[in-house]
Order: C-alpha cells, then structure tokens, then sequence
C-alpha cells in the first residue's frame, strides 16, 4: 500500500495524519505532498523524518491511494493525472462534489455506492457531513421534506491563515487579513462568496450536497452559514421538517444508535454538544431535541463536531478504510 497525502502541510493535512495514525491505517510507503513552496520540507511523524515532495514526483511513484486537501484549483488539475496511473484519489475539496461523474461520500450514508471503478471520490463540504449522519436514520423512518439550517462555524475551516487572524486581534497584533472584517468579538454571516441569489457558495453547497448524498431531489434545504471566533468545530441550528409524525423518545433512540454520533441531550445538567468538547472528537455531537411547535412533524436539532475531524480528516480516511477493505483500490488487486 503506497499512500500520499497530497496538502500535507495544511491544517486538513496535519489532522489526516494524525487520523492515519489513531486509525492505525495499514500502507508500506507514506508521501507527504505539497505545492513548490513547501517541497523539501522537512516533517517529523511517527518518529520519522519525511521529506515533503511536489505533486509530479508523487504522480511518478504511483500510489495506490492519495488523500487530497489542497484547495479546488489542485484538485482539478492533479486529480485526474493520479488517477490515470491507477491511484484513488479522495478530495477534501469543492472540485468534484456535485460532478454527476463522482461519487460524494459519508461512509455511514452511502459508501456501497463505491465500485472498483471510481477513481475520483469527492468528501463533502464539512458542514455538510455532520449534518447529514445524525439525519440518515430518521429519514430513513421519517422522509425528510425540508431543512432548514444555520451555521456557526469554526475559523478554522478557513485555515491557519484565518487562525493567524483570530489569534493576532486577541493580542492586539497586526497581520495577514483573510476575513473582510475583524473576526474576534465579532460573528461574520459571509462564508466564501456571494452568489446572484443572494447566497453564499458554503449555503448552496449543503443545500446541493444533501440531495446529491441521500441520492433525494425533494428534499427542500436552506441554509445561513455563519462563521464564529472558534476553534474547536462547527456548530449547527437544525429544523427539519418529516413527511411523517414521530415520537421523542424514538427519535433520540435512533440519534444515539447511529453510527458515529453521540447523543448528548440532558438539558436538566446542562448537557449539550459544544465545539469545546468536540475538538479532536470524531464523533458528531446532537442534542437540544424536541418538537418545533410552530408546525407538525418537524424537530429542532443542535449539531456539533470537530470541522477538521470528521468534516475532513476522518471522513477521508474512512473512505480509504472502506476501499481497501472491500477490495476496491484496483493496484491492489495486481
């Protein structure tokens, strides 16, 4: 198994070997890759030193598997050259998502979609994925009809230039500027751009990336995303609306037997999901259930998990767990 981590030096990189490791993901040859700037950089891990290398070089060693977070315009380049020398490429970018060629992957919603064939499998938008894990068994019982969503999101989804950002306002400090206005002591209703509808490209993404994941046109979604002066995850307001009545109880019952979620609802103890608690976590963390009693059949969620985590590090990773596992990464077969 040869596996390259191709953004190795970023915040997703960083993070997706740490996962790699807890994971205790099984390969006979790690590459750490990265654009020119970073080429000959050294890297401690595992308690050995590797030498970063530029996206040719790693194309020309032909890995099985590369896990990329290197930005969209990387993605549409590279990708497709990795692949055509036989590697599965997993993305942690935009670029591939809602191309009807590529598969969109949460490994707990539908990762027996994936064939030996795919080449180019996309990870969802963060927000996306830790919306839709803890909903997958209440669709399932329920049928979704609408969501209705706002964010409160981590500067780190931005990256370590957002994170220089926030930390250099606390100190009183001058430096790179990534957002338009201070982030500290401030809450921005502007992730990435503006879109003719009035919308910014993040809200679109979760509302095309969940119809795309439930493989479900008619699921109605909405979205105000919204970034926040945190470090530890993401954070979310759910209301969904169900074709069919529930019951409470059942509800938290399936929530808290999902995989990968952790129900965490005792308001009485003032128990409920905070990104200070999910940092690092894997799990998504859902709690603050109970009926919207505006309107039948809908229930009000509060979601949280670790962006970099199971946003993008380990969602990726338990892509490659699941190809390798079923016998899907075609050099492998050989």
């Amino acid at each position: 198994m040869k596996l390259a981590v191709v953004g190795a030096t970023g915040l997703v990189g960083g993070e997706i070997l740490e996962v790699l490791d807890e994971r205790r993901f099984r390969y006979s040859e790690l590459m750490l890759v990265a654009s020119e700037r970073s080429v000959g950089k050294q890297i401690e891990y595992k308690g050995e030193i590797y030498t970063v290398i530029g996206l040719a070089d790693a194309v020309a060693k032909k890995p099985d598997i590369a896990i990329f977070s290197a930005g969209g315009g990387t993605s549409l380049e590279w990708a497709p050259k990795f692949a055509k020398v036989g590697t599965i490429v997993i993305d942690n970018s935009s670029a591939w998502r809602m191309n009807p060629n590529n598969k969109l992957i949460v490994p707990e919603i539908n990762a027996h979609e994936l064939t030996i064939d795919h080449r180019i499998i996309a990870n969802p938008n963060c927000s996306t994925i830790q919306m839709v894990v803890p909903l997958k068994p209440l669709h399932k019982k329920y049928r979704i009809k609408r969501i209705v969503v706002s964010t409160y999101q981590s500067v780190t989804g931005t990256g370590k230039a957002a994170v220089d950002q926030l930390n250099n306002e606390r100190a009183g400090k001058e430096g790179e500027k990534v957002y338009p206005h201070p982030i500290d002591m401030n809450v921005l209703p502007h992730i990435d751009v503006f879109l003719d509808n009035g919308y910014t490209k993040e809200e679109m993404k979760m509302v095309n990336e969940t119809k795309k994941i439930f493989s479900d046109d008619s699921i109605r979604v909405t979205a105000t995303t919204v970034r926040l002066p945190v470090m530890g995850g993401h954070s979310e307001s759910v209301n969904v609306e169900f074709e069919n009545d529930f019951d409470l109880d059942e509800v938290k019952a399936l929530i808290a037997n999902a995989d990968g979620v952790i129900l965490q609802d005792d308001v009485a103890n003032n128990v409920y999901p905070m990104p200070l608690n999910a940092h690092k976590k894997d799990e998504v963390f859902v709690g603050r259930l109970r009926r919207d009693e505006s309107q039948p059949n809908t229930l009000n969620m509060w979601i949280v998990a670790d962006n970099l985590r199971k946003g993008a590090a380990t969602n990726a990773v338990q892509i490659a767990e699941y190809m390798v596992a079923n016998h899907l990464v075609p050099t492998l077969q050989e």
